[in-house]
């Protein structure tokens, strides 16, 4: 079977057909994983389409803090730096939750210049939905593969990763 990346390597392996730098496997692998992320990316997306109280930029505010280093309990400077955002997009993150009641954000006891983000229930329940309907899609993405063939794939990429010192 073909898809739509080996038209992508065939049209290179064509211009590139007397450069032995070019791998056709190498360009195959790593535009499919882009493809696959970029399928997971628009599926997230899609699940908040229409909801203005609970966005994807808050879920994945909530999910850094329940899932980060400290769990349920960071700083705003911690949750920035985990979430990969600014100190001042967290903080405009930070308010649109503490607004909506999903997080508090209180001054630490032990350093009164410290604020710490710690979930409200209803920001754990918000993160349980969203979460699990995020886990179904991601399986649902992978199903083509057998139980054997997502463990060889893990494998696989692990030993990318870690030749990339990750």
């Amino acid at each position: 079977m073909r898809d739509s990346v080996d038209q992508h390597v065939a049209r290179w392996s064509a211009f590139w057909k007397d450069e032995p730098a070019f791998d056709p496997e190498v360009e195959g692998a790593l535009i499919r994983m882009i493809h696959i992320q970029r399928r997971l990316r628009r599926d997230d997306a899609a699940a908040f389409v229409g909801s203005e109280d609970f966005t994807l930029q808050d879920y994945k505010t909530l999910h850094v803090l329940m899932v980060q280093p400290w769990p349920t309990e960071a700083t705003p400077a911690q949750l920035a730096e985990a979430a990969n955002v600014t100190r001042a997009a967290m903080t405009s993150r930070l308010d649109r939750l503490v607004e909506a009641g999903l997080v508090t954000r209180e001054m630490d006891a032990g350093d009164r210049r410290r604020m710490i983000i710690r979930p409200t229930q209803r920001g754990r329940e918000m993160w349980d939905r969203y979460v699990f309907e995020g886990i179904e899609r991601d399986k649902q993405v992978m199903a083509a593969l057998t139980r054997d063939e997502l463990v060889q794939l893990n494998a696989l990429l692990r030993k990318v990763l870690l030749s990339l010192g990750e």
